[in-house]
């Protein structure tokens, strides 16, 4: 089973995160930031990865350092399930619209992380939620998972539509690329012989 258990603790933040790459989509996930929490949820949804995250932080701060930690956490465990990467189709990439929000995704779990980011929110909170975290979560993700991650944001005018459709288009393009290619599941897929 290509499974997963991170624990992480700081003066700032105490978190776990469980993940099954093979999963049905299974959540449970609770930071104390209910909007990133339903965000997290749709990451697990739409990637048919089962996620549990339990965060307790410093939110008497901000929400800066649970968001930022849980990607990190988030970002160690699917390198650990994800192993050599044997068999993985590596790529990934989604199209996604929400209502009025078109985001596209696309991803290489090449082991060298790099962000490029291309989406504008149009205001800075959804509801008390600094929008700045969504592009916090995804830097922290590429960089500790190891994820060549590319986000464009095509079209929108609410930031809620936006922030999901970011989150649900990577998801869709991470379960793309960790699925197994049943033409080479007994390789890895470089021609370096290694990831």
């Amino acid at each position: 089973m290509r499974s997963a258990k991170i624990t992480r603790k700081t003066a700032e933040t105490d978190i776990s995160v469980e993940i099954n790459l093979d999963g049905s989509g299974a959540y449970d996930n609770q930071t104390g930031v209910g909007f990133f929490d339903h965000m997290l949820d749709q990451l697990a949804r739409h990637a048919l990865i089962d996620m549990k995250v339990r965060c307790a932080g410093d939110l008497h701060i901000d929400d800066h350092h649970s968001v930022e930690d849980v990607g990190i956490a988030l970002g160690q465990a699917l390198t650990q399930a994800l192993g050599d990467k044997r068999g993985i189709r590596r790529y990934g990439a989604c199209l996604l619209p929400m209502d009025d929000a078109l985001v596209r995704a696309a991803l290489d779990l090449s082991g060298r992380p790099y962000l490029v980011w291309n989406l504008e929110m149009p205001t800075a909170r959804i509801g008390t939620f600094d929008t700045e975290l969504v592009r916090e979560f995804f830097q922290a993700l590429a960089t500790h998972g190891g994820i060549t991650l590319h986000v464009d944001g095509l079209h929108g005018i609410n930031s809620h539509h936006i922030a999901e459709a970011a989150f649900k288009a990577v998801a869709r393009a991470l379960r793309e690329a960790v699925e197994i290619d049943p033409r080479k599941a007994d390789a890895v897929p470089s021609t370096k012989g290694s990831l």
